[in-house]
């Protein structure tokens, strides 16, 4: 059945989403911040700032009013996690879905994606989507699967039949806490897997680090409520082994080049992408701590993006106490 569908966030990852919505029979109304770049999509159906070549579908119309794209029964929200809270107060509530794509923990307060949502939009059913996905690959329609949690079962079943196309697979889930704690910490360990290469430790340094650093995710997740088979399928384990491999991950990216010696800011400095990770991590190692976990590769990414050398860095966390693996 068609519906239209809004999506808010004209980014890479946001503009991918609307073409999957609009492969899937919708009309979509994709937002973005910038006037320039609504008129730039809407005269030449490419969003050329951040999928250079790759056309859009005439079902897209982009806007830049949130109104008009709160009309619409579903809501796909693709903002940066730190911006999420300020962009949800100002879109208009009349109780839509909204299926949050972000991946993140809000700083301060340490609330998941989904905990913000439910304080501004306390009428709105809530939906978590995310998994193993770059966007570049998404928009041109390669085989693609993903986890959409939500807690109302007709609502995901609905959702991932609104959302499905023969590329575009939705595995539907009850838990929202692990579909999110999955997506965000796996972009922490994303840098240090950077780092891993930038120095030129190696594979089997980059093996251990994703291994361990799934333990780190698995620790945390149960501490917050997850369930473990969410945090080992698409959207924790999966979407780690994609992204801790690859440099088309900017958190990846972001690593390999404090791995090389270059520094967090300038590497962060392009604002027209955002490695979420960098941002995650300091909350990470906050909110780990408030709930008793040990998150060691964690710590040392904040560490790394504070400024502290690679050497030092990776020297202390070999040399820390032995322990059994399972601990």
């Amino acid at each position: 059945m068609s519906e239209t569908i809004g999506v808010i966030g004209a980014g890479a990852w946001g503009t991918a989403l609307a073409q999957v919505a609009a492969s899937a029979g919708h009309e979509v109304r994709l937002w973005a911040r910038d006037p320039a770049l609504v008129a730039a999509i809407n005269a030449t159906g490419e969003n050329a700032p951040y999928l250079p070549g790759i056309p859009l579908s005439p079902r897209i119309g982009a806007t830049g009013d949130l109104a008009h794209v709160a009309q619409a029964p579903v809501n796909l929200v693709v903002t940066p996690a730190q911006a999420m809270r300020s962009v949800l107060a100002t879109l208009p509530a009349h109780g839509q879905a909204l299926v949050l794509c972000s991946k993140g923990i809000e700083a301060g307060s340490h609330r998941l994606m989904s905990e913000v949502a439910a304080e501004e939009h306390p009428r709105s059913p809530i939906a978590v989507l995310s998994g193993p996905t770059f966007a570049h690959e998404v928009t041109r329609g390669l085989p693609t699967a993903v986890t959409l949690a939500c807690a109302e079962p007709a609502l995901r079943a609905q959702l991932a039949e609104w959302l499905a196309t023969p590329q575009f697979r939705p595995y539907a889930s009850a838990d929202v806490v692990g579909a999110e704690i999955g997506g965000a910490v796996k972009n922490v360990l994303a840098i240090g897997c950077g780092v891993v290469e930038g120095a030129g430790l190696g594979q089997n340094a980059r093996a251990a680090l994703i291994a361990r650093g799934f333990a780190e995710m698995t620790r945390f997740g149960l501490a917050r409520g997850a369930d473990a088979v969410t945090l080992a399928g698409l959207s924790g384990l999966g979407d780690l082994v994609l992204t801790c491999s690859s440099v088309a991950s900017r958190n990846f990216s972001l690593g390999l080049g404090l791995g090389r010696g270059q520094s967090a800011a300038a590497l962060l400095a392009d604002r027209r992408t955002v490695a979420e990770g960098a941002f995650t991590a300091p909350v990470l190692r906050e909110a780990a701590a408030g709930v008793g976990v040990d998150m060691p590769v964690t710590d040392a990414v904040c560490r790394l993006l504070g400024g502290e050398a690679v050497d030092t860095v990776i020297g202390d966390l070999l040399a820390r106490p032995l322990r059994d693996e399972g601990a």
